[in-house]
């Protein structure tokens, strides 16, 4: 099994090929901004030093969010097209299962929450429980909601707003057993998701679990004639 494994979806640029299980060739470039401009330049790359012909793949997988609706976009856009051009399926993981999936691995009986930064003290949230099944389903909620997840598990929290979580854990509370801080998910992680995934039906979508912050202004919006 042949992956290239995209991430773009919040602070790295990311780009691996898993051939038979191993990891032959990667790259990360930390970034908030300019995905668009930096992704097909370090997919070349890697495929290069990989020495793997994108005929030759099996599958595409990408990180579909949540995370930057720019970002988001630009993955899935690359996926999509690189799929449609070898004939090969493309899948899609979210974040949220890619932060938690190292953690599982090592230790699949305790419960994991990962948690994505949504801003105004809201979180991108979903819990893991034993054998890496999902108790609460991908969802935006305050972050003192994740807190209660975290302290009923107790789970060890990972993401991007591990340390949110943290910060606001009640006092009195024994803390976490992990917490585990990162801006965007390890690549080599999505790649083994994408090869135990099995093949989707439909082209990856963005997960945004919320409507953008951005929104048109009415007043700014010319007639129609």
């Amino acid at each position: 099994m042949r992956v290239l494994a995209i991430d773009t979806a919040l602070d790295a640029c990311s780009a691996a090929v898993l051939d038979t299980g191993a990891i032959i060739a990667s790259e990360t470039k930390i970034m908030t901004r300019g995905h668009a401009e930096a992704l097909m330049p370090l997919i070349a790359r890697v495929m290069d030093r990989a020495g793997v012909d994108f005929r030759e793949l099996d599958r595409v997988a990408v990180t579909v969010g949540p995370g930057s609706f720019t970002g988001l976009r630009v993955g899935i856009a690359a996926a999509r097209g690189i799929a449609l051009a070898t004939g090969k399926p493309a899948v899609g993981l979210t974040t949220l299962a890619a932060f938690a999936a190292p953690h599982i691995a090592a230790d699949d009986a305790r419960p994991v929450v990962s948690a994505v930064d949504a801003r105004h003290d809201h979180v991108y949230l979903q819990l893991f429980g034993g054998g890496g099944r999902t108790l609460i389903a991908p969802k935006i909620a305050p972050l003192r909601e994740a807190v209660r997840t975290a302290i009923a598990g107790p789970a060890r929290v990972v993401g991007s707003a591990a340390e949110l979580i943290a910060a606001a854990w009640p006092k009195g509370e024994p803390p976490p057993a992990l917490i585990d801080q990162r801006g965007a998910p390890d690549v080599v992680w999505i790649a083994r998701l994408g090869a135990a995934a099995s093949d989707g039906h439909d082209p990856p979508k963005p997960l945004y679990l919320r409507a953008p912050d951005a929104q048109p202004q009415d007043a700014a919006r010319l007639p129609r004639r």
